[in-house]
């Protein structure tokens, strides 16, 4: 019998449920998915802590950049250096006031810091320095090119001795210098010493024969030859201090000095006095100052310690420009002459001139004059021109002359005439051995006496009947001598009143 189709139909429905309790689970679909990328963790760079520059010598330590070559010259000159330890350890001292303020000088204009080393090879950092070659200052500048780079010069000024001054024009020579040489600093620092002129002339030599033109192939000047080595080996020294044993005066990695404009010509012992401060501690600040005032005309800075500038500042604006010097009134007599005047006032014809309106000079006997003097004794001034010049004229050894300059005289002349060194005729007097001498100028010349003797200076005023021999034989010396100690002529009589001057040995002199 056969069954409903929708039995069987059913009977399927049935089958196909109980079938769906054993069949497996359906599998489960692949996913793919793009692999993971673990980026590496990136540590931000640690910035170095910031060098804390204390001191101005680790400020050119860090600074030097010049290579330092094994020279024979260049080692000569660093074991000198370390030979003598006591050499730096004063000039470092002497640097303390300036050499911050050079150093700034020189990183503003972005130029080698071994050019604030230079005062030390030039000048050993003193400022009164005089050189064989008549050059003056810390930076060792000769009046002409002192002149051409902007530095004033007169009785009462040296730009030379001015430090900031001096520091200005010396690094517009520098970078006038290396211009100049191609853009060599060994060249330039070369050419400092001798003049372009000199080192192109040797590069062009070498350059002829074919051989080497760096400095140290270059036929030089002897002494521009060991100038750029002993820089060299001084930067050496500088930079490995620490491990040399050498000892640097420490100086603050801050400014010390400000340049005050005081606007007119004031005593520098006034000056002091209102900056709170001694009158040879400003001087030493501003030895560009010859004399025991600034200079009329200008310029009209004043370098003080920043401690006191404020002081200074505040009451030099409470201060009548008329009262910052003493004035004389001063009667002209007859015979009187400017300069006569200004001599004898210690001032120029050209500052009375400006202080009293007069346009040429024609004056009047009768007539008054105002005249500008120091307000303390000139000898209070110990770093004025005149002072400094009797300091050193006083330090000779025997017995001193004074010799009064003629006609056709010449230092070489007279250093043979008295049996002196040149050399030492001109240290004696402030002068470069080439100085050239005025008629009727005084020199100080220092005489050997006998070791026994005991030596006097003796003023004689001339009497009547008195001759060259009489009183030769009386104090017991010779013609000779009196001639030569006074400056005299045998073709003339001596005057009753004249004034001689004798070094006698009092042990054999008969008066």
């Amino acid at each position: 019998m056969r069954l409903p189709i929708v039995l069987v139909a059913g009977g399927l429905s049935l089958l196909a449920g109980c079938q769906s309790f054993t069949q497996p689970e359906p599998a489960t679909p692949t996913i793919t998915t793009a692999p993971v990328v673990v980026e590496p963790q990136v540590t931000a760079p640690v910035e170095p802590e910031p060098i804390q520059i204390t001191d101005v010598w680790q400020r050119i330590r860090l600074g030097l950049s010049l290579p330092v070559p094994d020279q024979k010259l260049v080692n000569q000159y660093r074991n000198w250096y370390l030979k003598h330890p006591q050499h730096l350890a004063r000039v470092s001292e002497r640097a303390e006031p300036f050499m911050y303020l050079i150093v700034e000088e020189i990183e503003k204009r972005n130029l080698p810091i071994e050019l604030a080393l230079l005062p030390i090879v030039e000048s050993a950092f003193d400022p009164f320095a005089y050189s064989h070659g008549a050059a003056s200052g810390l930076w060792q500048f000769t009046a002409p090119m002192a002149k051409h780079f902007g530095l004033e010069m007169n009785w009462w000024y040296d730009g030379r001795r001015d430090v900031p001054a001096a520091t200005v024009a010396a690094l517009d020579m520098m970078e006038y210098l290396y211009q100049k040489t191609h853009n060599n600093w060994l060249y330039a620092i070369a050419a400092y010493n001798t003049g372009e002129g000199r080192v192109l002339n040797a590069v062009k030599r070498n350059q002829a024969k074919g051989l080497a033109t760096d400095f140290w192939a270059l036929d030089l000047p002897r002494e521009t030859e060991r100038y750029v080595p002993q820089l060299l080996a001084l930067a050496d020294v500088i930079a490995n201090a620490d491990d040399y044993g050498i000892s640097l005066y420490p100086i603050p990695n801050q400014p010390q000095l400000k340049v005050v404009d005081v606007g007119s010509q004031i005593d520098l012992a006034l000056a002091a006095d209102m900056a709170g401060m001694k009158l040879n501690e400003l001087h030493s600040l501003n030895p560009g100052f010859n004399q025991w005032a600034t200079a009329p005309e200008g310029p009209h800075r004043l370098v003080v310690p920043l401690e006191h500038a404020e002081l200074f500042e505040t009451k030099l604006a409470a201060s009548d420009k008329d009262q910052r010097l003493k004035w004389q009134r001063y009667k002209i007599k007859s015979g009187d002459s400017l300069g006569l005047i200004a001599k004898r006032f210690n001032t120029t014809p050209s500052a009375l001139r400006a202080v009293n309106d007069i346009k040429n000079n024609r004056i009047i006997a009768g007539k008054h004059l105002l005249i500008p003097v120091s307000s303390k004794d000139p000898a209070k001034y110990l770093l004025s021109a005149e002072q400094r010049l009797q300091k050193r004229q006083s330090g000779g050894s025997g017995y001193k002359l004074t010799y009064k300059v003629k006609s056709g005289d010449s230092l070489w002349l007279i250093a043979k005439q008295h049996k002196v060194s040149v050399a030492k005729l001109a240290k004696w007097n402030g002068m470069a051995p080439k100085d050239p001498l005025s008629i009727g100028q005084k020199l100080v010349i220092w005489q050997k006496g006998n070791g026994k003797a005991v030596t006097r200076t003796v003023n004689y005023t001339v009497r009547s009947g008195d001759s060259l021999a009489k009183i030769a034989s009386k104090f017991n010396v010779s013609v000779n001598q009196l001639v030569k100690w006074n400056s005299l002529s045998t073709k003339k009589y001596l005057q009753p009143g004249q004034k001689l001057t004798l070094y006698v040995d009092v042990t054999k002199s008969r008066v």
